[in-house]
């Protein structure tokens, strides 16, 4: 018995490997995130499986059942689109199936973020992907401050409905830095939209985001170069350093210097 983890198309229906839909051809069910949307591909390559549907709000409840099924039985594992896992459901099964001692076999594939970051003209030698950033503002905020030193190009996942937002914060996090938004890899809109964070506003407006979106935005190269002087004329010139630089406010500032003087 074994689970393969299949990467499914990420647009064209072409852009899947001989070996996966072998493999799909021969499993004794598919394991699918929607199983109304993976009927297209399996239907374009006339593959006639059971499946069984397995997805976010109902992991662990799935997995149990699926670890069942699994006994003395092959299985295939995809998504909606692209890898199972990255971001996307699949991680809780795969656990408990190497907790069961189950064999797994993953197979190479389609995956959103390397053809966006490879297409994107930004240093593709370092990067970190992060997947889906937290959808407030103040969460989002936050969370960019924690990569701003990086010095890797980072990529992202993110709504066609808040790229916009998300590259107003990022330019108020990282500074000027250059961006690329990738829209509908292989489909028919496909489009690289290139440029500095400070002209994002004038880029997208003329532009229709739609579909899968990855954001590659360039890392802190700048890090290792001569660091900024800081210029001091007043106490109030450094309170408002390290608001913008650390996110601590003035009082916060006030007890910990306090704090060293005792």
């Amino acid at each position: 018995m074994s689970i393969y983890i299949v990467p499914v198309p990420i647009g064209n229906l072409k852009d899947i490997t001989l070996r996966a839909i072998e493999i799909l051809k021969e499993v004794d069910f598919i394991i699918a995130e929607d199983t109304r949307y993976s009927l297209k591909l399996l239907n374009y390559y006339g593959i006639k499986k059971k499946i069984v549907s397995y997805y976010k709000p109902r992991e662990n409840e799935k997995a149990n059942k699926i670890l069942d099924l699994l006994m003395n039985k092959d299985a295939a594992l995809i998504t909606d689109s692209g890898t199972p896992l990255i971001s996307d459901p699949g991680f809780i099964l795969i656990k408990k199936v190497i907790e069961n001692g189950i064999n797994i076999i993953s197979l190479p594939g389609p995956t959103a973020f390397i053809p966006a970051l490879v297409a994107s003209g930004i240093n593709p030698s370092k990067f970190i992907f992060l997947g889906f950033p937290p959808r407030k503002k103040s969460e989002l905020i936050k969370y960019l401050r924690t990569l701003a030193y990086f010095e890797y190009t980072l990529a992202f996942y993110e709504s066609p409905r808040r790229v916009e937002n998300f590259l107003k914060t990022a330019l108020s996090v990282f500074g000027n830095r250059r961006f690329a938004v990738v829209k509908e890899i292989s489909k028919k809109n496909e489009k690289i939209i290139r440029g500095k964070l400070i002209e994002f506003d004038k880029i997208i407006e003329p532009e229709t985001i739609l579909g899968e979106i990855v954001i590659i935005i360039e890392g802190n190269f700048e890090k290792n170069k001569k660091e900024e002087t800081l210029k001091i004329g007043s106490m109030d010139d450094i309170f408002e350093y390290f608001k913008e630089k650390h996110n601590i406010s003035k009082n916060d500032l006030k007890k910990i210097l306090m704090k060293r003087e005792k």
